[in-house]
């Protein structure tokens, strides 16, 4: 079997269980990628949660409230047209993981990498694994993933510091279609748990929670 008729299937796939889901009710499911060598995959357990109620009441989605796990070599991811991925350490790629999440995001998936802290020495590592010729590249504040469904004039919001250093949103593209978001030095998760994990002020979290809408409805609306 070819690699590009493996992605037609792929794709088929996908589409399919879109058209399912819709039909009974839900617009998507997102899911959190549970990946290998032993970084907190499991990081930030209230984020995915409180970032889908904000959607669901705020940009019209209807996601299932209780967001999925799966593992970057399941066939499982297909149906997921989100993944969500973070934490603060290692990071590893098994051959059959490479393999598949390249099927996945080149025929249609999406996956947003929220470095909590920590995460980004592996992770771009492993990422040149998975798309050797590829480069993550810095998005412009201009890009219409700062304006889906709110404005940010000045790009990634900064939630959480760290070292010091200003946020930045990478990504990785097919021809035009933006595949991956690394979002760095900003922690977006951190600022979508419950209130008294971190003790935000309600600013903090309402712009953590917008530009967390922000891409969701980027991600399914392209």
């Amino acid at each position: 079997m070819t690699f590009s008729f493996k992605i037609s299937i792929h794709f088929i796939a996908l589409l399919v269980f879109t058209i399912c889901v819709n039909a009974t009710g839900y617009a998507q499911e997102i899911a959190v990628l549970k990946y290998k060598g032993g970084g907190d995959w499991y990081g930030n357990p209230t984020s995915l949660p409180n970032l889908i109620t904000f959607c669901n009441a705020n940009i019209n989605t209807k996601i299932n409230s209780k967001p999925q796990t799966v593992e970057p070599d399941s066939p499982e991811i297909f149906q997921y047209p989100f993944l969500h991925m973070t934490g603060h350490g290692n990071v590893f790629f098994s051959e059959n993981d490479i393999e598949n999440l390249r099927n996945y995001l080149l025929s249609g998936g999406f996956l947003h990498i929220d470095d909590n802290y920590g995460m980004q020495p592996y992770l771009v590592k492993e990422l040149k694994k998975v798309f050797p010729n590829k480069e993550l590249v810095e998005l412009p504040k201009t890009h219409p993933i700062f304006s889906s469904a709110f404005k940010f004039t000045e790009g990634l919001p900064k939630i959480h510091e760290h070292d010091g250093k200003r946020p930045q949103a990478f990504g990785i593209f097919e021809n035009d279609r933006l595949i991956l978001l690394f979002t760095y030095e900003t922690d977006l998760g951190n600022g979508w748990e419950d209130e008294e994990v971190h003790n935000d002020p309600f600013e903090v979290r309402e712009r953590a929670l917008k530009m967390g809408a922000n891409i969701i409805k980027y991600v399914f609306e392209n």
